[in-house]
């Protein structure tokens, strides 16, 4: 499975989700240029992820790395852009590094690394 990687700011970050399973995710929105359109791009954490997004504020410019997950549930098809680094944030200016500007980045580029253990996860944390 390929890990994918976009930069932009960060538009929205809404609250953690628990659901009666335990399984927990919290999701966010990333705005990307794109020549004259910009793309506000959801992606969600899960488990132990959803602290990336802790020292991370709107406005802010960041780079996320995540994968592609894709299920079907009763005849319907879902996607979902699973995040697992999230790096830069600290007031808008990236974390004191010079991130990637958005419009460069706006088309995900592919990555080789994966985190250990990752995609491991037990099927019946679905929250369907």
């Amino acid at each position: 499975m390929a890990g994918y990687e976009l930069s932009g700011t960060v538009k929205e970050i809404l609250d953690i989700q628990t659901f009666q399973s335990g399984f927990t995710k919290r999701e966010f929105v990333v705005t990307t240029e794109d020549g004259k359109y910009s793309n506000d791009i959801k992606f969600e954490t899960v488990r132990d992820k959803t602290a990336l997004l802790d020292g991370i504020s709107k406005g802010d410019t960041v780079n996320v790395t995540f994968d592609v997950r894709g299920n079907e549930y009763n005849g319907r098809y879902y996607v979902n852009l699973n995040a697992w680094k999230v790096t830069g944030g600290a007031g808008g200016g990236g974390g004191g590094g010079a991130a990637a500007p958005a419009a460069a980045a706006a088309a995900a580029e592919p990555i080789d690394e994966m985190p250990p253990g990752y995609g491991q996860e037990d099927e019946d944390d679905i929250p369907f």
